[in-house]
C-alpha cells in the first residue's frame, strides 16, 4: 500500500492550497481516508476524514468552514482543500488510511494501518 501526498507549500495567512494523496496497492473500499498534521514539537492531529465509499466529511474544530476533504474513487485520490489559511495551519500534512468495514470514522493517528510520507504546509503572517 501507497499513500502518497503533495501540494504543500509556502502560502500568505488568507490564502488556500490543496493538498492531494494518491492511494495504490489495494483496493480501499471499506476504508477511512484521513488527513493529520504536526507542527514542530506538537503531537500529531485530526483535520478531516471520509469514508472511501460513501459518507460525509468529518473535520476538526479548528478547521471547519476553511478546509474540505474530498475524494475521486475514480482516481484513487483524496484532497484537502485548505482555504482562509492561518499561521497555525503550519505543519506537516499527512494523508492516512483505516479499516473501517463499519464505515466508523477514526480521530487518533494511532489507529490508523497505512501513512503517506507528509507534505510541508507554511503559512506566513
Amino acid at each position: 500500500v501507497q499513500l502518497q501526498a503533495c501540494g504543500g507549500g509556502l502560502v500568505q495567512a488568507g490564502g488556500s492550497l490543496r493538498l492531494s494523496c494518491a492511494a495504490s496497492g489495494r483496493s480501499f473500499n471499506n476504508y477511512v481516508m484521513g488527513w493529520f498534521r504536526q507542527a514542530p514539537g506538537k503531537a500529531r492531529e485530526f483535520v478531516a476524514a471520509t469514508r472511501w465509499s460513501a459518507g460525509s466529511a468529518h473535520n476538526a474544530d479548528s478547521v471547519k468552514g476553511r478546509f474540505t476533504i474530498s475524494r475521486d474513487n475514480a482516481k484513487n485520490m483524496v484532497y484537502l482543500q485548505m482555504n482562509s489559511l492561518k499561521p497555525e495551519d503550519t505543519a506537516v500534512y499527512y494523508c492516512a488510511a483505516r479499516f473501517s468495514p463499519s464505515g466508523s470514522i477514526y480521530y487518533t493517528a494511532q489507529t490508523y494501518d497505512y501513512w503517506g510520507q507528509g507534505t510541508h504546509v507554511t503559512v506566513s503572517s
